[in-house]
């Protein structure tokens, strides 16, 4: 398995660059699996690069839970949605690196994002299992691991460990410069 290793604070606004949405754009990944009224878990949103337009498409009456290690990020994201009219819709939240602490949550999520974000735990298999206790039966989660710091080996070992939580995947959505599943909750 990969080393663990959070990205710095700092970087946060790099990954929010224009020039990556070139790359990456939010609305064309999130969209295929989001609509209104969703509960959406996002493990390690930074700044909040997916996290607005996650928002704007679960709509007012959707929930996005955005859960970081990192003080710093939560608080510009927290900003960030205030200033898009969006912070009612978004539970920014400060979690523990060993869990990302959704008690009460249990069978409420429809969908995760987990973006560039797995190989940054300290342990991988015990996110899939909180990651799957949140959802719902049926609900998905996208798993996209950066295709230069994950190797194939890796993502396949982090496959495995989805899978002892009972998510199988579904198929493969290509997002460049990522290895990528679609995973369903059995």
């Amino acid at each position: 398995m990969h080393k663990h290793c959070v990205c710095p604070w700092w970087l946060g606004y790099l990954l929010l660059s224009p020039i990556r949405r070139l790359r990456q754009n939010p609305s064309r990944i999130v969209a295929p699996y989001l609509r209104e009224g969703m509960t959406v878990l996002e493990p390690g949103p930074g700044m909040g690069f997916f996290t607005l337009e996650i928002a704007r498409r679960v709509g007012s009456a959707g929930r996005v839970i955005a859960v970081d290690v990192q003080p710093r990020m939560i608080e510009r994201l927290k900003r960030r949605a205030l200033k898009a009219n969006l912070a009612q819709r978004i539970d920014a939240r400060v979690s523990r690196p060993d869990t990302m602490q959704l008690e009460g949550l249990e069978g409420c999520v429809d969908f995760v994002l987990a973006f560039a974000v797995v190989h940054e735990m300290p342990e991988v298999s015990a996110f899939f299992a909180e990651a799957a206790r949140a959802m719902k039966p049926g609900a998905r989660m996208l798993l996209a691991e950066p295709s230069t710091r994950v190797s194939a080996a890796e993502f396949g070992a982090e496959l495995e460990l989805a899978r002892g939580a009972r998510l199988e995947v579904e198929t493969a959505p290509p997002i460049r410069r990522t290895r990528t599943a679609l995973l369903r909750k059995t």
